[in-house]
């Protein structure tokens, strides 16, 4: 079965059994990942956004350069329905912070563009991430190289 890009793995049997200490280093660094979503999230919410919005926001933003900012990669890209990135970008329109724009070589597609209302949430945001990233990211790392250097072939990463 073959799995696209920036999709889900289907869940299969693993090519060797794992031991309770890969499963613990496993859920630390879920637990860690977890941590800082959660953080996100409040940060998200306490600036009047949804966690999505935020999302989205950086989402549109940071478009890789071979990736025009339209609601179908935007949907790719944030692993959403092309119908439910159609209603975050929707309700973050109404909210002032994102726009459609026409594509001036592509009349037919339209580009979604950060507003500067939008761009003032969205440093402020990226702001707060990054200090938190400072505090957090260490042990974050830790512990995705304590589940790599569990894996057969997996190079140690000091």
């Amino acid at each position: 079965m073959a799995v696209l890009e920036g999709q889900p793995r289907p869940a299969t049997v693993a090519a060797r059994r794992l031991s309770r200490e890969d499963i613990k280093r496993l859920a630390e660094f879920r637990f860690q990942l977890r941590r800082f979503l959660n953080f996100s999230n409040a940060a998200a919410e306490e600036a009047g956004l949804r966690p999505q919005q935020y999302q989205l926001l950086q989402c549109v933003s940071g478009m890789p350069d071979e990736l025009e900012p339209t609601i179908a990669h935007v949907a790719m890209r944030m692993m959403l329905k092309h119908n439910s990135a159609v209603e975050l970008v929707n309700r973050t329109i109404e909210q002032g912070l994102l726009k459609r724009v026409p594509d001036l070589i592509d009349h037919r597609c339209i580009l979604l563009r950060v507003t500067p209302l939008g761009e003032r949430v969205l440093a402020s945001l990226a702001a707060c991430h990054m200090e938190e990233l400072d505090h957090a990211g260490p042990e974050l790392i830790r512990a995705l190289r304590r589940v790599l250097s569990g894996k057969p072939g997996a190079e140690r990463a000091g």
